[in-house]
């Protein structure tokens, strides 16, 4: 089996003798596309005399991962051409930045800071306990889903809008664009049975009734998308804990969603453990939030870190600080 060097010339030299007639002109490039914590190589197909893709970016570096569980190349040649077509029978149209109400459609998203140390440095961002505070332009969203693009320095620049603007138009604007929702565990799990399938009585009865000295409770947006970000907005939580209470253990979920407890119910530092676990087990490196667990304080009303393990990346690679080495005085 080809190693991932050697896969990524084959797909670059072979890819467009898998494309119809219409594309052989057109030139195949690998980019280094910055995605949420972890860095891909993209490969978009550009008309001869452009250098601006004209096709959906795929990456490699999932071609590699389809490669490696089916052993055939042939395969994963003939579906990647097959993906290309079909999305650009189906591209649709972006809007021009200068065709979007710029400032009413700039909303947050939170990330993980360490992980995402080299694409924050391009990024306006605020830092907010371990995570960081991102911005994206929203173009265009409707019932089939939403396009949005990341707000780079450039794009900031573009547009005229420093970082203490961005932070204040999006925090208006994420909460009437994508507003938080605070759901029960069962509520969340009866949702997926109905949406496999499953007659609402029959899903009622699979879940049961969780006892209420054990709930959970999921907090995201009303889209499930970039959703972690809702528990920036203060008042959910303050609503949750005078209902329980009792403060909050809020769990890192993913990027799309966060799991509040009551304090009486876990351990910091195992809930850490398990979502650390989880994060390495379960969940796609590109959704992972944080190996940390937080604490919300009713009557502070303040959100602050309830752990510190080790692990601040979620890539598995373990991030140390410099060694400092003393010098040796001479005799």
């Amino acid at each position: 089996m080809m190693n991932y060097e050697i896969f990524k010339e084959v797909v670059v030299e072979k890819l467009k003798d898998y494309l119809p007639e219409k594309y052989q002109e057109m030139r195949l490039e690998v980019c280094t596309v910055e995605k949420v914590n972890r860095m891909l190589d993209g490969i978009s197909l550009f008309e001869p005399d452009k250098t601006t893709g004209v096709s959906p970016t795929i990456y490699i570096n999932d071609l590699y991962e389809q490669y490696q569980s089916c052993g055939d190349l042939q395969k994963v040649l003939e579906s990647t051409a097959e993906t290309i077509e079909h999305f650009m029978k189906k591209m649709p149209q972006i809007p021009s930045l200068k065709s979007v109400e710029i400032k009413e459609n700039i909303v947050f998203q939170l990330i993980n800071t360490e992980q995402n140390r080299e694409m924050l440095s391009h990024m306006p961002h605020r830092e907010f306990q371990d995570l960081s505070i991102v911005y994206r332009l929203i173009v265009k969203m409707d019932d089939e889903g939403m396009q949005n693009i990341p707000i780079k320095n450039e794009v900031a620049e573009m547009i005229g809008l420093n970082e203490e603007q961005l932070f204040r138009c999006a925090v208006e604007n994420t909460k009437r664009l994508l507003p938080p929702c605070t759901k029960t565990m069962n509520d969340v799990i009866k949702e997926l049975f109905i949406k496999d399938g499953m007659p609402a009585e029959m899903a009622e009865i699979m879940i049961g009734e969780m006892p209420e000295d054990r709930a959970m409770y999921v907090i995201t947006n009303d889209r499930g998308v970039n959703g972690a970000a809702s528990m920036l907005y203060e008042d959910q939580l303050h609503t949750l804990s005078q209902q329980l209470e009792d403060d909050l253990y809020i769990i890192p979920s993913s990027i799309h969603e966060v799991i509040a407890i009551p304090v009486k119910d876990g351990n910091p530092d195992e809930l850490a453990q398990m979502v650390s676990e989880v994060n390495m087990t379960q969940v796609e490196l590109g959704d992972r939030l944080s190996n940390q667990v937080y604490h919300y304080d009713k009557d502070l009303r303040k959100l602050t870190l309830a752990t510190d393990t080790p692990n601040k990346r979620l890539d598995g690679i373990v991030s140390e600080p410099p060694m400092i080495y003393e010098a040796k005085q001479s005799r």
